[in-house]
């Protein structure tokens, strides 16, 4: 059912996969069709008409796109120079990781008035960039009604979040337990408040970065995986 080494950019025609990857669409189908943590049936389909994913039911109405969460930033601009010494090799093997099905998540797509979407606000919010171990313990944050980089965009979307609960709920549901030790994040590079630039600035730091979220997504294709072929027996 879920091949964990499929690289979404292989069926998107050059285009972005988390749009045009008819795979990765029906991988995000096959896994969050499920049930809730309160037991109620979450059941995703594709067929409405300007949505990626659609939910509708008693719980409510929910339009779902995808999200590639784990940055390489090899087309940032300013961050070409710092690859170049990395090395495209190793930048490209890291790219073709990202996107698998470990690094992928869907977050609400509809807008709320002329506001950004959660994906949107990821990116253009420098303290978080793009990664996900931010994201999610902004995530983390909300749940507790603590402040945060995403407190605003992610209180326009408490309806989703409350579909689950709780923040154990969460990641439960999305798989992400390896990003999660105990009550506190596993941070891709050593965390500092939201205080400066999320991404990597030299060399060393992307290495850091690249080594602990090639880690995360290897453990997470396993759970995928080993969730799949638990469903499927």
């Amino acid at each position: 059912m879920i091949d964990t080494a499929y690289d979404f950019r292989s069926d998107s025609n050059g285009k972005d996969p988390d749009k045009y990857s008819a795979t990765l669409r029906r991988y995000h189908q096959l896994l969050w069709s499920k049930a809730l943590p309160d037991g109620s049936p979450f059941d995703l389909d594709t067929v409405t008409p300007y949505a990626y994913l659609h939910h509708a039911s008693n719980l409510g109405e929910f339009v779902l796109t995808s999200d590639s969460f784990i940055p390489s930033y090899a087309g940032w601009s300013r961050k070409q120079a710092l690859l170049n010494e990395v090395g495209w090799e190793r930048v490209e093997a890291f790219r073709s990781l990202a996107y698998t099905i470990g690094g992928m998540i869907v977050f609400p797509g509809n807008r709320v008035g002329r506001f950004q979407t959660i994906n949107g606000a990821r990116g253009f919010n420098t303290a978080i960039a793009d990664r996900m171990d931010l994201t999610l313990e902004c995530i983390r944050l909300h749940y507790a009604g603590a402040p945060s980089p995403l407190e605003t965009v992610l209180g326009r979307y408490r309806d989703f979040f409350d579909l689950f609960t709780d923040f154990s709920g969460y990641v439960e549901f999305f798989l992400l337990q390896d990003l999660v030790e105990g009550d506190k994040i596993r941070f891709f590079l050593p965390p500092d408040g939201f205080t400066r630039p999320a991404s990597p600035l030299d060399v060393a730091s992307y290495e850091d970065y690249m080594r602990q979220s090639v880690a995360f997504v290897h453990a997470r294709n396993q759970r995928i995986a080993n969730w799949a072929a638990s469903v499927s027996d």
